[in-house]
């Protein structure tokens, strides 16, 4: 539910789901630092948080009912994906539970970009 009486509400599922993507890129990042392969999770750490960024850049554009909100929400539902094969790759469990948020997103944001 939009914040103001006057918020668009078609947008609250996709704001959720970006919003919760975002905390979860952003802990698992810091998960990611504490690991023994750190090394090994190079590109993992750096797809984290340019897809933390996004999904808050497409929360943003959504909240104020940009004209662009569905063009940077089809962006974040690719980034999304891909944060999730990248985290998919580890078998720990924050990046396991990341993969599985950030598949929820990117279904959410590719709906949003229709």
């Amino acid at each position: 539910m939009g914040v103001l009486s006057k918020s668009p509400k078609d947008m609250d599922s996709c704001i959720d789901a970006c919003v919760k993507c975002a905390r979860a890129c952003e802990e698992c990042f810091t998960a990611c630092l504490e690991e023994q392969d750190l090394k090994a999770r190079d590109k993992c750490v750096k797809v984290l948080n340019d897809c933390a960024e996004i999904c808050l850049q497409s929360v943003q554009y959504m909240a104020r009912n940009s004209n662009f909100s569905k063009a940077i929400c089809g962006l974040c539902a690719q980034i999304c994906d891909i944060c999730a094969k990248e985290c998919e790759a580890f078998k720990d469990d924050h990046c396991q539970e990341c993969a599985k948020i950030c598949r929820q997103c990117a279904e959410e944001c590719r709906k949003m970009a229709q």
